[in-house]
């Protein structure tokens, strides 16, 4: 039986505090359009509810397997991060932060940076970081309880995609686009998602790619560190923008797409998750029920949970709050 003695797993999150006034003046620096905080419309894309604490302890609750969480961020703590400390090592969990020029040693040049997809793939980086961790963002949330298996199955990763198609190669998907551009411009080279995950399929030289979706994703440091050896300048590459780029790749993807070429790997089409990018309250509260209802369900993503009503956000914290046996309800609402 695997347990965090013999087969330990860390956990490594990113995560920003958009409202720190200090970061706010810095990005503005360096963008072209700048950022009026002032105003609410523009902050939504950038602000949280301070989510970071949910995700902390529901892996501590649910991935009891978990021995190191490392939350990657730029010289910035979230609040009440003492306690946070103290209630994982009631678990006998380590809770560190860990500073971007730490992982960035070496490429400090490329700093300050605000571009996720660039800062995750630096995070192998991680001093002590043990061979086997999982990655989440800041929104990803672990809601039933979970096992090592349900990541790594011995020198098996344990991996949540489906094979998909490169936009250039669905015929629909062009001919929609096209029609779309004769009443509005269509930016398509936005970098978006799905296009890094295909640019990553493309430095590998495959025919298609491999989709994946709001999840943790398991991680083999190994892995990325014998491919980037012998793969310097793509790393380079990758590290260089300071914002999303539209030929970026995304290292979960690239630790996905190796370990299928090593043929080290167990392929599951099905997500486990439960996606929230829109709050309509009826929906929330029948998304949340089948949530329940579907034993195999066991992630959670609520992007932009910032974009709530009062109604709907105090029915998603009380609910999170009795799975997890918190008060978030009373101190994010």
């Amino acid at each position: 039986m695997y347990n965090n003695e013999n087969f330990p797993v860390d956990a490594v999150i990113t995560w920003v505090d958009s409202t720190d006034v200090v970061w706010q003046n810095n990005i503005n620096k360096y963008l072209e359009n700048k950022v009026d905080w002032n105003n609410n419309k523009t902050i939504n894309a950038y602000h949280s509810i301070n989510e970071i604490e949910i995700t902390i302890i529901s892996i501590i609750k649910n991935a009891k397997f978990i021995r190191n969480i490392y939350l990657v961020t730029d010289n910035q703590e979230p609040k009440d991060f003492d306690k946070l400390q103290i209630i994982a090592k009631e678990s006998n969990v380590n809770l560190v932060i860990i500073d971007h020029k730490v992982i960035f040693r070496g490429y400090e040049h490329y700093l300050p940076t605000f571009n996720a997809i660039t800062i995750e793939t630096m995070i192998f980086r991680i001093p002590n970081l043990n061979e086997h961790f999982l990655f989440f963002n800041d929104d990803f949330f672990l809601m039933k309880e979970t096992k090592i298996e349900d990541f790594f199955v011995g020198d098996l990763t344990v991996i949540r995609g489906r094979w998909d198609s490169f936009y250039e190669d669905k015929t629909i998907r062009k001919l929609a686009l096209k029609l779309k551009s004769m009443f509005k411009e269509v930016d398509t080279n936005k970098a978006g998602y799905k296009l890094c995950q295909q640019n990553t399929a493309k430095l590998l030289g495959l025919k298609k790619y491999l989709r994946i979706d709001h999840t943790p994703v398991a991680i083999k440091k190994s892995t990325i560190e014998k491919y980037f050896k012998s793969n310097s300048k793509s790393l380079d590459d990758n590290v260089k923008h300071r914002f999303r780029y539209k030929t970026q790749f995304l290292i979960m993807s690239l630790s996905n797409l190796l370990e299928i070429k090593k043929k080290t790997f167990i392929l599951k089409s099905n997500f486990n998750l439960s996606y929230y990018q829109s709050y309509n309250y009826l929906k929330v509260v029948f998304k949340l029920y089948l949530f329940d209802k579907d034993e195999t369900k066991k992630f959670m993503c609520f992007q932009m949970l910032v974009l709530a009503n009062k109604k709907t956000l105090s029915y998603i914290l009380t609910w999170i709050d009795k799975k997890l046996e918190t008060d978030f309800n009373k101190t994010m609402n």
